[in-house]
């Protein structure tokens, strides 16, 4: 499966470090956004919330069982990494899994942050990686996914 190759083959859950099958998330019409990010990003404090009220008011609405975050966690350490996860709701790369974040940011060219990059949750091709646009200039996501 084209997102299980490309995130692992599970994902950490915020809270207790609990973890999700990423074979859960796949699925035609479905969307995964990867969220690039990390504590100590001034920039990302500030996007971080927008996309908190985001994802939390989408999945109040019928696109919101289509879509799912990732945190692709540029933190440095672990108590970083624990630290910037639980503000979020949603799930992330472990951080465990350096190489996988690695690979993403290369994957992805991501030079800066925060940045959120969306992909088909079924292919796992790249639908946007202008997110962090579509979440500011389209706060209640009316033509999510920007394709």
């Amino acid at each position: 499966m084209a997102l299980v190759e490309l995130l692992g083959e599970t994902l950490q859950k915020s809270g207790k470090g609990t973890t999700v099958d990423t074979r859960t998330l796949a699925g035609e019409g479905r969307y995964v956004g990867l969220y690039f990010s990390a504590l100590g990003c001034p920039p990302c404090h500030r996007f971080t919330p927008k996309l908190v009220r985001f994802y939390n008011e989408l999945k109040q609405t019928e696109k919101g069982e289509s879509f799912e975050i990732v945190l692709v966690s540029g933190d440095p350490d672990r108590e970083s990494f624990d630290e910037h996860f639980e503000e979020m709701p949603w799930l992330a790369i472990p951080f465990t899994d350096a190489r996988k974040r690695l690979n993403l940011c290369d994957k992805y060219e991501v030079l800066g942050i925060p940045v959120l990059v969306i992909v088909d949750a079924n292919s796992a091709e790249l639908v946007t990686d202008r997110g962090k646009h579509g979440v500011t200039t389209d706060p209640t996501g009316e033509n999510f996914p920007w394709k």
